[in-house]
């Protein structure tokens, strides 16, 4: 027969596991939650400004230049 300690240990196992599992589904939540809200900020942004995302978090520049090198209007490409 397992001595009461043994028990003890393997329970508080558990429920440590089942603790960390909870607070895991709720910082997933909020994670989830608040990335749908800045994607939808950032639609309304580029709506009313014409401005895209990318522009809006500052990799404009980076993605202007790849467009112009595939369109051929630069000499060179990176």
């Amino acid at each position: 027969m397992k001595s009461p300690q043994a028990n003890d240990s393997w329970f508080q196992g558990v429920a440590a596991r089942d603790i960390h599992m909870e607070q895991l589904k709720k910082a997933e939540r909020f994670n989830g939650r608040a990335a749908m809200v800045g994607i939808v900020i950032g639609i309304i942004t580029e709506g009313l400004t014409g401005a895209g995302i990318v522009h809006q978090i500052g990799l404009g520049p980076l993605v202007d230049g790849y467009a112009a090198c595939r369109t051929q209007f630069l000499p060179f490409c990176f």
